[in-house]
Formats: structure tokens, sequence, C-alpha cells
């Protein structure tokens, strides 16, 4: 239990779903309290059988909040979160600003939960497209040692925002209607098209968001040698991020095999059924928390290859759900994590 939970951030996409999720899930906390820009001050908001006003975002608001769950772009981020740790509240960090700061802890509670007690004010939150392919990767790893890793991701809009779901339904209906489509928030068309694009260009050719799923897995896992080549595509799908990852392994392991360590994997779905037409999709991995796995196959290229299809809800276990998890584990183990000392 902890005495004062403050989620900043409260009112976008992802701080309502952790709203939700700390109601469902009954989190340990006497207090919450709800922080975001001065445009949403006063906003009454619903929290369980609680309604909860949202309280301007200052340095103050730090002042005996033991945790804080931040859902914020990079440079809100870069400017709240050392206000927080200077007044005591440890931070769990959604952005992408510290999670590549060897300081800074960057956690999966599934895959890394030691790392937690390493921290100090701040525990960072991976990408969402890096976090399924890890919860895939992880089970692989531990028995078999993942050599190199070859994913294309199809990212749903909902990683860009509510403007940009938004976007995806006033175009698909410009679209239909053979109507002008307009485009703000993504640089081209979405309706009926795929962008292969997300973030900004790195000088090797590669995005700022393929370049994440590299350097973050390799960190998330403490292996710097797995070969990780990434290809990031915007597609117009509302909500669900899907994967098809291609995973070489030291040691050979069959599909059943695969399988099997998977279907064990803490937060894993296996739906594997071919001939059934059973597999993971996005509108029905939409909403849930787990991450779902299909398509399981040795690979017919390479003699230690796992070819499979990963799908998971890119708002909850992509963002919310995995920080809502790092804060309850902090609760339950007090703020420093297991094995150290701190308030409980």
């Amino acid at each position: 239990m902890i005495d004062t939970l403050a989620v900043v951030g409260a009112t976008g996409a992802v701080g309502r779903i952790i709203l939700d999720l700390l109601a469902e899930r009954k989190f340990p906390a006497k207090r919450l309290k709800l922080l975001a820009s001065a445009r949403s001050a006063g906003t009454p908001v619903r929290v369980g059988d609680t309604t909860h006003d949202v309280e301007v975002l200052t340095p103050d608001s730090f002042k005996g909040v033991d945790v804080a769950i931040g859902s914020t772009p990079d440079e809100i981020a870069a400017e709240f979160v050392p206000w927080a740790v200077e007044r005591g509240t440890v931070v769990v960090d959604e952005s992408a600003f510290y999670r590549m700061n060897p300081e800074v802890p960057l956690v999966i509670p599934e895959v890394n939960p030691e790392a937690i007690a390493t921290h100090k004010g701040i525990i960072a939150s991976p990408n969402c497209s890096t976090t399924q392919m890890v919860m895939v990767m992880k089970p692989l790893h531990d028995a078999a040692r993942v050599k190199r890793v070859i994913v294309s991701t199809y990212q749903a809009v909902s990683g860009a925002g509510l403007a940009a779901t938004r976007e995806l339904e006033q175009a698909t209906t410009a679209w239909l209607d053979k109507e002008p489509e307009a485009n703000q928030v993504f640089s081209h068309r979405i309706a009926a098209n795929l962008i292969p694009q997300i973030g900004s260009p790195r000088p090797n050719g590669f995005t700022s968001e393929e370049m994440k799923m590299v350097l973050e897995t390799r960190k998330i896992l403490g292996d710097e040698s797995i070969a990780i080549s990434a290809t990031c595509i915007r597609v117009p799908v509302a909500n669900g991020h899907s994967e098809s990852i291609l995973i070489e392994t030291e040691k050979k392991l069959t599909a059943d095999e695969a399988r099997k360590l998977l279907a064990g994997f803490p937060g894993i779905v296996v739906e594997d059924d071919l001939a059934a037409k059973r597999y993971p999709q996005p509108r029905t991995a939409s909403g849930h928390d787990e991450v779902f796995v299909g398509r399981i196959r040795e690979d017919i290229s390479c003699p230690n290859g796992i070819a499979l299809w990963c799908v998971s809800d890119n708002l909850r276990k992509g963002a919310a759900t995995n920080a809502v998890q790092i804060a309850e584990y902090l609760a339950k183990h007090g703020l420093k994590g297991a094995g150290h000392s701190g308030r409980s």
C-alpha cells in the first residue's frame, strides 16, 4: 500500500486507460491525484466510484506523492520528472525521454522486474512496439538464446494519439464517399493506405521508431549482441499493433517447443490454428492486456529460425497496463523495489 499516487497526463488517451485500470485492478493507494495542463484543470473525472478534479501540473504538485505515472510527450516529461524526483516521488515514465539513460531502468514487469530495484527515482516504460516483441522474445531467449530478429510492425493509428484516430475515421469516410481526404496528423493519407515511416529519419536509413525497437530491446534483455532489424509501418487500423517476427536462436527450437514456451509465459496468449483460421487480430486483441501470438512455425530460410505473428493493444500493454504493473510492483515491494528498503 502507498499513500498517494499521481497520474500525470490524466486526461489523455493513455491517461484515461490508466485511470480505468487503477479502478479495475484495485490499485493499493489511499489517495489519487490527477494532474494535467491548465487547459484541463478543474475537469471532473470519474475513477471507479469516485470523482476527482484534475489539478494543474506544477512543481509543488508532487509534495507528498509516493509514485507518479506519467503519460506525456517527451518535452513535458523532461520538465516534470525532475520536479517529482526532487520531492521524493518515484516516477514511472511512459515517454521516450529517459528510456536510454543508463541511470534509468527500462522495465517490462514480466521480463525484467529485477531492474526496478536499481532505480534512482525514475523507471521508464518501453515503446509499445518494443514491449510486445520483447514479451515474445523473452521465453525463447531464456530457452535457446536469441541471436537475430527481423521484425515488421503494422502499427495502429491510436499510437499517434486521439487526433490520429479521428483522422482515420474522417479519411475513411471521405475515401468511401470519393471526397477529398485531409491529412494533418499523418504525412500521407491514411485511409486504404500504408505509410512505411513512423518517426524521424536516422542517418543509417532507419527511423527513430525502428531504432527504438533495436536499442530498447537490447537494454531490457541486457544483451547488446542481439542483431535486430525493424521496419515500422503505420496501417489504417484503429487500435492494436501487429508484428511479423522472425527469431533466430543459437539452439534449435521446434515450433511445438516454441509454442509451449510462449503459452507458459505470463501475459502471453497463444492463438495458433491455421486450419481453423485461428490467429491473433487487432480487432479481437483490442481492449485486452495480453500479447497474443500465432502463426508459429519453423522458418524455412534458416535452420534455427522461428517465425510468428503477434498482436497487442498498444494503448494497454504497450503503454497503460505496463506502467500500472510497474507501479503495482513498487506498491507491493516498497518504493525501492524488492531487496531494498523504502517506504511501503
